[in-house]
């Protein structure tokens, strides 16, 4: 059985650079760019096709509203001259039943040493398996 490894990127939602979820559901895929940060640039290197990702608005809303896959590898930005600044093709796979905000995640004992709560300006970062199943589970949940 192949592994998954599991994520969470982040993206404005909106403004001229913006872009939203619901934007990604409508069109089906996109490529994910636009990352520079050195430590965010080495976990992109190491997701795969087959990865899930949780989809993560910035700005304003600060919460987690999907989940996505990762449809290829990584490889050079195109749109870039530098080969270090990597892409990865995603799709949408599923709206989750209702938006987890940071503050609700930040109420979780168990994701206290998880990077989106200690280092949140990251805008990619691996997601424990454990930390993945709690947020689904949560998403579950009506207020």
């Amino acid at each position: 059985m192949k592994m998954v490894n599991y994520w969470l990127a982040k993206q404005e939602p909106s403004g001229s650079r913006g872009y939203n979820f619901e934007t990604l559901k409508k069109n089906k895929k996109t490529v994910w760019d636009g990352v520079h940060n050195n430590l965010a640039l080495k976990h992109m290197r190491n997701m795969k096709s087959g990865d899930l990702v949780l989809f993560y608005h910035t700005g304003d809303e600060r919460q987690i509203v999907g989940i996505m896959e990762i449809i290829s590898n990584p490889y050079p930005n195109p749109k870039e001259d530098n080969e270090r600044f990597i892409v990865v093709d995603v799709m949408y796979k599923k709206s989750l039943n209702r938006p987890i905000t940071l503050d609700e995640l930040k109420k979780q004992k168990n994701f206290k040493n998880w990077e989106l709560i200690y280092n949140s300006r990251l805008s990619v970062m691996p997601v424990p398996k454990d930390i993945w199943d709690a947020i689904i589970e949560i998403s579950q949940k009506l207020d």
